[in-house]
């Protein structure tokens, strides 16, 4: 769906790490709640941490949604390497083989967030489409607090299913929810 004043700009491992800034303002904007939770995994400052490890990896594949040229949203993740540390955490194998990677299995999709005031106006599923579009891997999961409930429900409207849960090795991470979905991308109705 083309939406005036809308555009999508994806940026190379390089690019992203220029643009630290935008990212850590678009996830100030996003998870205001959460911030101020005071929940230690929730800080700006344990976000950028994470970040700065992610755009390290030259498979990185970021997407930053601007509305009227202002960045309202973000989403990444990248392709799992054979031996990836990905499933590290995982409560339950729901099948034989289930986590073996050879770097063109399964995208990782890391991160999917709007700034508040733009939330309910389809971003996050135009940047998740965008992020998946065009993917040449079989799957693609993400993790996601159960708690989360209208990120989940919007999760599975697009197709993701659980699989098992995981606790990153991440500190002070919570429990999430293993979502996977088929890939090629299947067109939105």
């Amino acid at each position: 769906m083309n939406t005036p004043g809308r555009e999508f700009r994806r940026l190379s491992p390089e690019d992203a790490r220029q643009a630290r800034g935008t990212v850590e303002a678009i996830f100030r904007g996003a998870y205001v709640a959460d911030i101020e939770s005071g929940d230690p995994f929730d800080t700006p400052e344990a976000f950028m941490e994470r970040f700065d490890v992610y755009a390290a990896n030259p498979r990185l594949d970021l997407v930053i949604a601007y509305q009227d040229g202002q960045p309202v949203g973000q989403s990444w993740g990248w392709p799992l390497a054979a031996g990836s540390r990905w499933w590290e955490g995982l409560t339950s194998e729901p099948e034989p083989g289930f986590i073996d990677e050879d770097g063109t299995r399964t995208f990782a999709l890391s991160e999917i967030m709007v700034i508040r005031e733009f939330t309910g106006h389809g971003i996050a599923h135009a940047l998740h489409d965008e992020l998946l579009r065009g993917r040449s891997e079989q799957r693609a999961t993400l993790l996601a607090e159960p708690d989360n409930t209208s990120a989940y429900r919007a999760y599975l409207k697009w197709g993701w299913r659980k699989a098992s849960q995981l606790r990153p090795g991440w500190p002070d991470a919570p429990l999430f929810d293993v979502l996977m979905l088929p890939l090629p991308l299947q067109p939105s109705g």
